[in-house]
């Protein structure tokens, strides 16, 4: 005999398939194999002394403070322990219970319906002189023959932006952002290279998103997080994606001591208010983007944390992108120059898409194409 650990990240169902497990017993068994770990905040104690209960009668756990139990504060914090099996009966069993439980079982069921995207590489063009990588940079033409050579490299998204958001960025008119990538779009309109790639524009002026949604784009990349109803209108108009970043603050102070009480749960809130306003207007989640927004108004620790805990945000049943392509995180950890931070990018990319990230934006697309084609082949494997 032989027995061996295997690993959490498996396709279980194929696991199982594998082994001849006939009809049902797959569904069943592959429910069983998934774990599922909650940190629950500020839950009143009669709710927990209930979901303990309930919990332990099904074969899952929540774990919590010794004074639950006698009752000796209001409220406390805990973890919730269990597979998806036991998740789906909690996400029943607690709509009948008192205490807020109603409201614990409708989040619950929310991670229960999370959808798988297709991973896609987002290449990066900036189409200006004061983006901090200086191997982004690309005008008119140049900007042309590197949208094919990023084709060719594998990239199924290039995103065209003509005003850099680094910290301490220079203001740019309208104006002058339409000059600088309304020479790129008109090429793209012409050569009708939307039809090899999707085009992606990463702006927050109306004036110049809809100019490179009438050339053919079929993304807003908005770094404001769409506060602008008119860029959610132009979405909804067009029939096109919308990308919301989220950014404490904006590319002038965002890095001035940028500060959250808990960081996961603010990013979160943000999302689902924004996502509410654009169901309001129109725009269904299955075309709308997340973007965490790494190095917008956060510390090294909050950048970490968002990585670690992407996964959080899929709940919400939109696309999941992640860009932390080169960025000064890196040099934090370890220190190196932007010319040399090629490893550390697909370091915190691949472990994004494990995550729950499904979009990658990056600088290097032929060398994230071969990391992430070697990803997905190990993943697939049994």
């Amino acid at each position: 005999m032989k027995i061996y650990r295997l690993s959490d990240k498996n396709n279980n169902k194929k696991l199982l398939k594998e082994l001849n497990v006939q009809g049902a017993g797959v569904s069943i068994m592959s429910k069983k194999m998934q774990l599922y770990i909650f940190q629950i905040k500020d839950m009143s104690t009669p709710a927990l002394n209930i979901l303990k209960q309930d919990a332990l009668s099904i074969g899952a756990e929540l774990a919590v403070p010794s004074g639950v139990i006698t009752c000796e504060k209001s409220s406390y914090d805990a973890i919730l322990i269990g597979n998806k099996k036991h998740i789906e009966i909690l996400s029943k069993k607690e709509l009948a219970q008192p205490f807020g439980l109603k409201t614990l079982a409708k989040e619950l069921k929310k991670y229960l319906l999370i959808k798988s995207y297709p991973i896609q590489i987002m290449g990066v063009i900036n189409a200006n002189s004061d983006s901090f990588f200086n191997g982004s940079r690309f005008q008119d033409k140049n900007a042309i023959d590197r949208c094919l050579q990023m084709i060719e490299d594998g990239a199924e998204i290039i995103d065209i932006g003509g005003v850099s958001s680094r910290p301490n960025a220079d203001i740019v008119s309208q104006e002058e952002e339409l000059k600088r990538v309304q020479p790129i779009c008109d090429m793209i309109k012409s050569q009708k290279l939307y039809k090899k790639a999707i085009f992606s524009i990463d702006s927050y002026s109306p004036k110049v998103i809809e100019y490179a949604l009438n050339c053919g784009f079929k993304i807003i990349n908005d770094i404001t997080g769409a506060k602008d109803e008119k860029v959610i209108k132009l979405a909804v108009k067009y029939g096109v994606k919308l990308s919301i970043m989220h950014m404490q603050g904006d590319p002038q102070n965002m890095q001035n001591n940028p500060q959250y009480n808990d960081i996961i749960t603010e990013v979160g809130e943000f999302f689902e208010q924004q996502i509410i306003k654009c169901e309001e207007l129109g725009l269904d989640r299955e075309s709308i983007i997340l973007d965490v927004g790494i190095g917008f108004g956060k510390t090294l620790n909050h950048n970490l944390r968002l990585i670690k805990n992407l996964k959080e945000f899929t709940k919400f049943g939109c696309e999941v992108l992640i860009g932390a392509s080169r960025k000064s995180m890196i040099d934090m950890i370890i220190p190196t120059p932007i010319e040399e931070r090629l490893a550390g990018t697909i370091a915190i990319h691949l472990e994004s898409l494990n995550n729950g990230a499904n979009i990658i934006r990056c600088h290097d697309v032929k060398e994230h194409k071969q990391a992430i084609e070697i990803h997905k082949a190990i993943g697939d494997c049994s």
